[in-house]
């Protein structure tokens, strides 16, 4: 099981995804406990604000660092081992062994940033991780945390109907997955391939793998640079026209 305590000025994003699919089964199964926190709520002045303008000058608005610290000291105390995480472009990217790193966690805080950023000192002080789901911009942080929230979830045992699927997704293995059919076998004349319908598994993981190669080869070769090839990988590899 695991806690996710999400600050945000715009909570209200999170609850039809929270309540669809995976997500809502795993909230009323107890594998995920998602808490959301509104920052607007901590702050000090009768307005509600929670952004102000920069100090030097320039453009946009900037959240200020004492609603948010005012959120996070009702939360329970957190643990040093905790994650509290910043949503910024300028985090580190957000990728599957990481995903696979905070599932093991027990709980984990995310502040969800808005306007033209956030106060240096919530990255300094109150933060101690920052990701970006990456190299492009977003209105706010709420759309991360619900990338981090679903990715990190459905890595939680029992959250997937089968356990084998996020074994097999792709990157779990370091490279793209291969391609899947289901009925009917043939459809306007587009054929399942033949050994997918041979009964013979065997022949069917290795269709499997050299297709899951072909496709990484093609498409993220830089993931295969990361992977240290077998034998039999770089001779199914071969067998491809772009090797």
């Amino acid at each position: 099981m695991i806690t996710f305590d999400i600050l945000s000025i715009f909570p209200e994003m999170f609850a039809s995804p929270l309540q669809t699919s995976l997500l809502k089964r795993a909230r009323e199964r107890g594998l995920i406990t998602v808490r959301l926190w509104d920052i607007r709520n901590y702050a000090d002045d009768k307005h509600k604000m929670t952004d102000d303008t920069p100090y030097g000058g320039g453009a946009g608005m900037v959240m200020k660092v004492d609603p948010i610290a005012r959120a996070l000291s009702v939360l329970e105390p957190v643990k040093g081992e905790t994650p509290v995480i910043l949503l910024t472009p300028q985090g580190d990217t957000f990728d599957q062994q990481m995903a696979a790193q905070l599932s093991r966690c027990s709980r984990l805080i995310l502040i969800c940033g808005h306007y033209e950023g956030v106060d240096e000192r919530v990255r300094e002080h109150l933060a101690n991780k920052e990701i970006s789901i990456g190299d492009y911009i977003l209105t706010g942080g709420e759309l991360s945390a619900l990338v981090v929230v679903d990715a990190v979830s459905r890595l939680i045992p029992g959250f997937l109907g089968n356990s084998d699927s996020a074994a097999t997704d792709s990157f779990s293995m370091g490279m793209l997955e291969h391609p899947h059919y289901t009925r009917p076998s043939s459809y306007q004349g587009w054929k399942v391939p033949e050994v997918l319908l041979s009964g013979n598994h065997a022949e069917i993981q290795l269709w499997r793998r050299r297709e899951a190669l072909k496709r990484t080869w093609r498409r993220r070769r830089d993931l295969l640079e990361k992977m240290e090839l077998s034998a039999e990988d770089k001779r199914l590899l071969r067998e491809s026209d772009d090797w």
